[in-house]
């Protein structure tokens, strides 16, 4: 009888031993540091609004840097930073010591071996030779072609339909199918179709790369062996990830082929410029030496992620902000006025003339800075390092930026950090877009991998929002639920349902 009262208070001691470490270790009262299982639990229990944990946590730690400990024997121990001098001496001032790494590699490893996977001299080669394609004004003429024949027979008209028809309509599927258009196209120089006036629901391609990013967001969460466990198995996401990488390896395969027989019809004549551009498919084989079908597929496969999915995310909060601050909205449309001649009900606009849009260039910054498509992003160290904030990391640590955080926080934007203000990236005299260092507005990479395709998305971005705006009022459905969702692209849960109503009916 007495060693089963020993027995109970071993185990009662025991029991309030764990909860006082739990209690010392709780992080920042939102994530508890358990014993042997760390801050996983609590990690696992708000994935669901993992950046909104990420934003408080981060608001109430030292220096906006926080120190994630996961279960002793999984390897998960993170550095969340939204510190912009950390970010500064990680992406630009010893960028040498914070390379992508090959743990980064194997949770990417669906993109091969492209420009996002790469370091070292494979991606200083591939930079080079992308910067060169894309900056090249024949590849520029096909985005000015594309761009306005894309909002002129694509959107429009499935605009119009809705307006008409008076029905509700999901902007975040008509952006991914817009952006999907023009990317396979700019890229491919082949245009699949999705955007439709039946807007039918079979897009593979494009349901196979949401697969593809889910699963790619739960690899950041789970613990390393369990995730290769179950690809192993084939179970769970795994298996969907394995699936949807078929699909797109099929797809983009089919694309080469096309563009080898293309290349063959024409007897040699393929390299002469075309007076409406060409697109980045034929401008790689053009190289000659980058003409194999691995090469092809990985660097086809990171320009369609990049191009479709961070440019339909930032159109789908940009229209869902403007829509609910009206004030923002006729200010836009008051700019509109005085690049078209008075009264013109013009359908589209060309790139110099948005060009001129400075203040809808920065109503798209302040939707970016506070919705960036991708939310975060991770480095981990070659060598042991200090960080400007004082924080020690090493090898086997991941260091996480928080982009969804970085907008939220006064320190870094000043106290009126969560409102949608436009007027924060206009100068005084109100003719140009103020500039904020790129470790501070981190939407498009920051130091030496700071993103190619910046002008590109621009360009895109305000072909849209400019004849979206100036043709039509777009309203949120009533009761319409609008969170962001898990992955590693910042979409919306539920899509974004509107309804639009022609500014220019009669009726």
């Amino acid at each position: 009888m007495g060693e089963i009262v020993y027995i109970k208070e071993f185990l009662l001691a025991f029991l309030l031993f764990l909860g006082f470490r739990a209690w010392r270790n709780r992080g920042s009262g939102l994530i508890w540091n358990w014993p042997l299982i760390g801050m996983l639990p609590g990690l696992l229990l708000n994935v669901g609004r993992i950046h909104e944990i990420c934003t408080e946590v981060l608001r109430k730690s030292r220096r906006g840097t926080f120190h994630f400990q996961g279960p002793c024997f999984a390897n998960m121990d993170m550095l969340w930073t939204v510190d912009p001098e950390n970010i500064h001496y990680i992406m630009t001032s010893n960028f040498r010591n914070f390379p992508k790494g090959p743990e980064f590699r194997e949770i990417f490893d669906v993109l091969g071996d492209g420009i996002f996977n790469s370091d070292d001299d494979s991606w200083k080669d591939q930079r080079n030779v992308s910067r060169a394609l894309i900056t090249h004004r024949s590849f520029h003429r096909f985005l000015a072609v594309i761009s306005r024949e894309k909002v002129e027979k694509g959107l429009i008209p499935v605009l119009e339909k809705a307006a008409l028809e008076n029905r509700v309509l999901d902007l975040q599927d008509l952006f991914q199918r817009f952006t999907f258009d023009s990317i396979c196209q700019l890229v491919t120089g082949y245009n699949p179709g999705c955007l439709s006036l039946d807007l039918a629901d079979d897009v593979p391609f494009s349901k196979a790369m949401d697969d593809v990013e889910e699963s790619i967001f739960v690899r950041h969460v789970l613990p390393e062996k369990i995730w290769k466990l179950q690809r192993w198995l084939g179970v769970g996401g795994e298996r969907r990830l394995s699936k949807a990488s078929e699909i797109l390896d099929s797809f983009i395969i089919k694309y080469i082929a096309m563009k080898r027989n293309e290349i063959s019809r024409k007897n040699g004549d393929w390299n002469i410029e075309n007076e409406n551009g060409e697109d980045l498919l034929t401008a790689y084989m053009n190289l000659g030496d980058r003409d194999d079908d691995k090469f092809l597929r990985d660097t086809i496969l990171n320009l369609m992620i990049a191009g479709r999915d961070t440019t339909s995310s930032a159109l789908t909060w940009f229209v869902w902000l403007v829509s609910t601050h009206p004030q923002v909205e006729n200010k836009i449309r008051d700019e509109i006025k005085t690049i078209i001649p008075s009264g013109e009900r013009r359908g589209f606009f060309s790139v110099d003339e948005t060009k001129k849009l400075v203040y809808l260039h920065g109503a798209l910054c302040e939707a970016l800075r506070l919705y960036p498509p991708v939310p975060f992003q991770h480095k981990e160290p070659v060598e042991p390092d200090t960080l400007p904030s004082g924080h020690f990391v090493h090898p086997k640590m991941k260091v996480l930026f928080s982009l969804y955080a970085m907008g939220r926080m006064e320190s870094i934007w000043g106290k009126d950090c969560s409102e949608f203000k436009p007027e924060r990236w206009i100068s005084e005299g109100g003719r140009s877009v103020r500039h904020e260092p790129s470790y501070k507005f981190l939407a498009f990479n920051a130091g030496p991998r700071t993103c190619l395709g910046k002008e590109v998305a621009f360009t895109q971005m305000k072909a849209v929002a400019a004849a979206l705006i100036h043709n039509y009022r777009v309203r949120v459905v009533d009761g319409h639920r609008v969170v962001p969702n898990c992955s590693i692209i910042l979409y919306m849960r539920d899509g974004l349902k509107v309804r639009v109503a022609s500014r220019w009916s009669t009726n």
